[in-house]
């Protein structure tokens, strides 16, 4: 999962808990817990921003390994990406990234089946992902696409002769 960040107006920083058990993934939304720690938001959370960095262990499979692609006709390498701290980004720091106060920004990590259209209103649902469901909790963005392919600038055969990153919802950030 992946946050693309068009333009942004703050990305702040905050400390993760080092004892960490559930990963939050770079374009989850998230919130502070009681701690003052960042925490994935749920749909009644006041929701802080949008996390810019992944705290995990297990990216694609194993914490050493990431799949890369290297041809125009899709075809994926292993490799050793992040080797030294495992994947999570805040392992040196244990601070987070947290885009907030406005911009503009594209995400996978958004409730897959709703329909999205441009000028609606987006929450958060109970696991930090967008969604246009109204679970009792603030306004995070508006949608300014609906989800659709985003090209990597990788020449291939789809998204204008690029091939995908995959899909993502682009909105502006409303906290």
């Amino acid at each position: 999962m992946a946050l693309i960040e068009i333009y942004h107006v703050v990305a702040d920083m905050y400390p993760v808990d080092p004892a960490w058990t559930t990963a939050i993934i770079e374009g989850t939304l998230v919130t502070l817990d009681a701690n003052g720690l960042v925490a994935i938001s749920n749909a009644t959370d006041r929701v802080i921003g949008v996390a810019g960095d992944t705290l995990s262990n297990t990216v694609s499979g194993t914490p050493y390994a990431a799949n890369v692609i290297v041809s125009g006709s899709g075809a994926t390498r292993q490799t050793e990406n992040r080797v030294s701290d495992f994947f999570n980004e805040t392992l040196a720091s244990s601070l987070m990234t947290v885009y907030h106060s406005g911009g503009r920004f594209a995400s996978d990590v958004f409730v897959a089946g709703l329909v999205f259209v441009p000028s609606i209103a987006l929450y958060s649902d109970a696991n930090g992902h967008f969604t246009n469901v109204n679970g009792g909790g603030n306004v995070v963005g508006t949608t300014v696409a609906a989800p659709a392919a985003w090209p990597s600038g990788v020449p291939g055969t789809t998204v204008a002769q690029s091939l995908s990153l995959g899909t993502y919802l682009e909105f502006i950030l409303d906290v």
